[in-house]
C-alpha cells in the first residue's frame, strides 16, 4: 500500500475543525479562513492552487497535480470547506470548534461533514505524488457552500473547470459505504392568491388558507401515488413529498382573511422519477375555487445513478478491498452532495465515500473516528492509483 502521513492528515483535520467556517456574515464567518488553510498546505507541497471566488468572500480552491508519468485520465477529489452552524451550545459536551481527540475520536463541527474527508483527499494525493510518477493528473478541489445552494460546485462547472475530468470522488461521510447513487432534491414554493376580507364577512373574500389545507391533504395522496408507481430503491428508499413551511396572515390580524398564502414543499426523489412531472402535478393540485396558484422551483437537483461498473466506482471498490481486506458495501446518499452538481451539470461520473458516520452530520457532538480518517486516506490514495493506471 501507498504510505500516507497518518499523523499529518489527523493534525490537518484538527486545524480545519478549529476554524468556524459557517456561512454567517453577521458573526464575521465564512469559508475563507478554511480555504486559506487549504491553499497554504497546497503551496507548502509545491502545488500551484488557483482560487476562484464563487461569491464574494466564498472561495473555491483548485489545484491540479500532474503525475509526470505521461498522458492519462483526470481524477477529481472534492470536498467542501463550509460547515453548518453549531446551534445551541448547551447541547454539546465538547467545544464544537475545539478539534479535541478523545477516546479515539476527533470531535467538533465538521469533523465528519466533511473536513476529515477534505483532509484525506489532500494527503492521499500528496502520498501518491511522493510514491513516484503516475499517468494523468489529479484535480484536488475544496469548494464553498455545499451546505447551502452549492454555489461553489455550480461555479466550478460554469467556469469550465469540469471539462476533461473523467471521474470524481466526493469525500462526504458514508461510514465506509460506496455510494454511486444519491437521492434527488426538488424544492417548490406554491403561492396561493385569493381576496382579502373581514373575518366577520368571509363571503366577500376568497380564503387562500382553506386552499392550503386542501393542498396539504393532496400532497399526502400524491406521495402515496408516487411511492406506488416508483417502488422503494434498494439504496435510497422511498420517494417523499414533504410540506415544510406554511405562511399566511399574521397573529396581529387574526380577524382578517389574508389575500395570499404560501406552501413550501421538499420533494426527495429516486432514479426514474422526473422532477418536471412532480412539479406539474403539484401545480395541478394547487388552487381552484377562485384561488389562483403559481409554483416556483427553488432547488432542482436530480438523483444520481452512476453504474458500479464505471471506472471511478470500480477503482474505489478495488481500493477499499485492498486497504481494508473487506468486500465493499454499496449504499446511497440520502440527500444530495456537490457530486449531484458535478454529475448532472458537469457530466462527471461521481461516487461518494468518506470518513465519518452516515447519520452523524449536523448533530451536536459530531465526531469522526481517528482510525477512519487514516484508513480513508489510504483508500483514496489506492483508488487514485488504480483509476489513473486503469488497474481495477
Amino acid at each position: 500500500m501507498i504510505d500516507v502521513d497518518a499523523r499529518g492528515v489527523v493534525e490537518f483535520t484538527q486545524a480545519l475543525v478549529r476554524i468556524p467556517s459557517t456561512n454567517d456574515p453577521a458573526r464575521g464567518r465564512s469559508e475563507r479562513p478554511a480555504a486559506d488553510l487549504v491553499e497554504a498546505k497546497m503551496r507548502e507541497w509545491g502545488w500551484d492552487p488557483v482560487v476562484h471566488e464563487a461569491a464574494p468572500g466564498r472561495p473555491n480552491v483548485v489545484a491540479v497535480v500532474e503525475g509526470g508519468g505521461g498522458d492519462g485520465p483526470t481524477l477529481m477529489f472534492e470536498g467542501h470547506t463550509d460547515v453548518v452552524t453549531e446551534g445551541d451550545l448547551s447541547t454539546w459536551t465538547v467545544d464544537p470548534f475545539g478539534g479535541e481527540i478523545r477516546d479515539g475520536r476527533l470531535w467538533g463541527r465538521g469533523s465528519a461533514d466533511m473536513k476529515s474527508g477534505l483532509a484525506a483527499t489532500l494527503y492521499a494525493t500528496r502520498a501518491l505524488q511522493l510514491a513516484g510518477p503516475f499517468p494523468g493528473r489529479i484535480k484536488v478541489c475544496a469548494l464553498a457552500d455545499e451546505e447551502g445552494l452549492m454555489i461553489g460546485a455550480h461555479h466550478f462547472v460554469s467556469a469550465g473547470l469540469a471539462a476533461g475530468v473523467d471521474g470524481a470522488i466526493v469525500a462526504e461521510p458514508e461510514a465506509g459505504e460506496i455510494c454511486a447513487v444519491a437521492k434527488g432534491a426538488l424544492r417548490l414554493r406554491v403561492d396561493l392568491t385569493g381576496k382579502m376580507a373581514h373575518g366577520a364577512m368571509p363571503q366577500h373574500g376568497r380564503n387562500p388558507v382553506q386552499a392550503v389545507g386542501t393542498l396539504l391533504v393532496a400532497l399526502r395522496s400524491l406521495q402515496q401515488e408516487l411511492q406506488e408507481r416508483h417502488p422503494a430503491h434498494e439504496h435510497l428508499g422511498e420517494v417523499y413529498v414533504t410540506p415544510t413551511v406554511v405562511r399566511a396572515g399574521t397573529e396581529e390580524q387574526v380577524n382578517v382573511i389574508p389575500a395570499t398564502a404560501s406552501v413550501f414543499v421538499d420533494v426527495r426523489t429516486i432514479p426514474g422519477l422526473e422532477h418536471k412531472v412532480v412539479a406539474d402535478r403539484v401545480a395541478a393540485l394547487a388552487g381552484g375555487d377562485g384561488i389562483e396558484a403559481s409554483v416556483s422551483v427553488l432547488v432542482d437537483r436530480p438523483p444520481v445513478d452512476v453504474p458500479v461498473s464505471d471506472p471511478v466506482v470500480a477503482a474505489l471498490a478495488a481500493a477499499h478491498r485492498t486497504v481494508t481486506g473487506e468486500e465493499p458495501v454499496y449504499g446511497g446518499v440520502p440527500g444530495s452532495t456537490d457530486g449531484t452538481v458535478l454529475t448532472h451539470w458537469g457530466g462527471i461520473p461521481s461516487v461518494v465515500y468518506g470518513p465519518g458516520g452516515k447519520w452523524i452530520a449536523h448533530q451536536a457532538d459530531e465526531y469522526v473516528e481517528v482510525a477512519e480518517i487514516v484508513r480513508c486516506t489510504r483508500v483514496f490514495a489506492e483508488a487514485a492509483r488504480r483509476f489513473l493506471h486503469r488497474d481495477f
